[in-house]
């Protein structure tokens, strides 16, 4: 995973909108292919199964999603800036043109035209959302930012008419003294409300990596997941140090006769290089969506 940032405290009141992408660094990966290439594909960032033809090797190297604020004709526009930490708050954004008009035609992906990522640069506070589109192309959502900081803002959506989606990220900061949180050592294991998930498999990096993800409670398997936006899981990477993005979903999907409803839910991940990354499994039991968090490490392949 990535080194974590030290930030300095924050002036107290204020609010500063950081445009731009972050340092790209020295290694470029595959951005993911276009999700109707396969029923397991991906948002952009992400790759799919090694059968699916989802996930190849581009010729010319792509730099992974989320690092850029403009790609492709596109931007990200922040139109409002957080107010102090631990208060629900709305968000607001557009996706501009090159015309610099809103964007307003999009292609649904996985039930919905958008879905906004949020997390602390610290790689804390994570957050999947999924914000609402005014007339006029604004989108807004209504948030909590747990604590101070500075955090990154992912919009992963394909535009009506395009065969491939894409990941655009700004930076938004939270005034307020920012306390970093330690990222945790890499672990096969997460629990959050009292679920298990275990992880089996391993990134390699510019490959399609096999990585299953088993829930259970209270020792036992669960196997009665539910479907959340047509999945029974989604899994979003992010790499330390700069956060490069990656979002999969799984193989297979809800109803076609042949994938489980749990325990295990497979992915099929390309990451772009060796490092460390945190993952955040998304998934659904008893009508509450939770979020899982691991950290492992890629070694190997050709990013090593």
């Amino acid at each position: 995973m990535r080194t974590l940032q030290r930030l300095g405290a924050y002036a107290a009141g204020v609010a500063v909108l950081a445009l731009g992408a972050y340092g790209l660094g020295s290694v470029v990966g595959p951005v993911g292919a276009d999700e109707t290439a396969a029923s397991h594909g991906t948002h952009a960032g992400g790759t799919g199964h090694p059968d699916g033809g989802a996930h190849g090797a581009t010729e010319e190297a792509e730099v992974p999603g989320g690092l850029q604020v403009s790609q492709d004709g596109f931007t990200l526009r922040p139109v409002t800036a957080p107010g102090r930490p631990g208060v629900e708050q709305r968000f607001s954004f557009r996706v501009l043109k090159a015309d610099g008009e809103s964007l307003t035609r999009y292609a649904p992906t996985h039930d919905k035209d958008l879905h906004l990522i949020v997390v602390r640069r610290d790689l804390s506070g994570f957050q999947h959302l999924h914000p609402t589109m005014a007339a006029d192309g604004t989108w807004s959502v209504l948030l909590t930012f747990p604590a101070a900081g500075s955090y990154r803002a992912y919009a992963d959506f394909r535009p009506g008419g395009a065969d491939k989606g894409l990941t655009l990220g700004a930076d938004v900061e939270v005034p307020g003294t920012y306390v970093p949180t330690e990222l945790p050592p890499p672990s096969r294991t997460a629990h959050v409300d009292g679920y298990t998930v275990t992880m089996a498999g391993d990134l390699v990096p510019g490959e399609a990596s096999k990585v299953t993800l088993r829930v259970s409670k209270d020792g036992r398997p669960v196997t009665d997941l539910q479907p959340y936006l047509a999945a029974y899981g989604h899994l979003v990477a992010l790499r330390v140090g700069d956060l490069a993005y990656l979002h999969v979903h799984p193989d297979g999907s809800p109803g076609d006769g042949s994938t489980a409803p749990g325990p295990d839910v497979t992915f099929y991940a390309e990451v772009p290089s060796a490092g460390t990354y945190r993952l955040y499994l998304d998934f659904k039991h008893d009508g509450v969506v939770r979020t899982a968090e691991l950290t492992a490490r890629a070694s190997g392949g050709e990013g090593s």
